[in-house]
């Protein structure tokens, strides 16, 4: 009964932002319509690191517990992380396109970034994907993962910050780390990045309830 009330409260909030990101005046001003994307792409690119961090945990784990419920929930985090990075994306070649004409621009360090994140973790999912035995897919994928996450931070918040680019600059923050933004747009940003946040648990919790009745049906642990 709580779980489905968290939920529906979650779905209430999404409702909400979804709403009052439409109906208040845009995020950015100079930038226009376009830059309600933010409410969205910015919380989407969030998720893939939170992801990549579960991911990068579970692995570590992974390599001292053996257990097969932590390799799959590292393989899950792993998912989730390549789906919203595969949105964050795409909402971000649609401001792209809105703004600079151009769906992609391999100059632009943010796409850049965003693109070698989705080539590193496709390769960590086709390393899965093309090994057989559990113990060894579990072993060489948690060492690869311990290996790739460093990779995250540094295509995010180091690459697209030392070189030039079109996209935004400090959009949330500045160069002295104060919020850049206010008033309704900062709460619907904030609410945005909660529900989000909160998406990504629930939809990890509900892998991870599904592969626990898979495991005790198969009788493993």
């Amino acid at each position: 009964m709580v779980r489905t009330l968290l939920q529906f409260g979650l779905f209430l909030l999404l409702a909400a932002v979804i709403c009052f990101s439409f109906i208040t005046p845009a995020p950015q001003q100079q930038i226009g319509e376009a830059s309600r994307i933010f409410y969205y792409h910015i919380p989407m690119a969030w998720v893939t690191v939170l992801a990549y961090l579960i991911n990068l945990i579970y692995s570590i784990r992974y390599l001292k517990t053996r257990a097969v419920l932590d390799d799959w929930r590292a393989l899950w985090s792993a998912e989730i992380g390549t789906v919203f990075c595969l949105l964050a994306t795409l909402s971000g070649a649609i401001f792209a396109k809105v703004t600079w004409g151009v769906y992609w621009n391999w100059s632009e360090p943010r796409m850049l970034s965003i693109f070698m994140l989705l080539l590193i973790y496709g390769a960590y999912l086709s390393l899965r994907a093309a090994l057989a035995n559990p113990e060894r897919k579990g072993l060489l994928s948690a060492v690869y993962a311990i290996f790739a996450f460093p990779a995250v931070p540094f295509f995010v918040f180091v690459f697209p910050r030392i070189t030039e680019s079109l996209h935004p600059a400090e959009s949330v923050l500045d160069k002295n780390l104060e919020m850049q933004m206010s008033g309704p747009v900062l709460w619907i940003f904030l609410l945005s990045l909660f529900c989000f946040t909160a998406l990504f648990f629930w939809i990890f919790s509900l892998g991870n309830r599904l592969q626990r009745l898979r495991l005790a049906v198969n009788g493993g642990a």
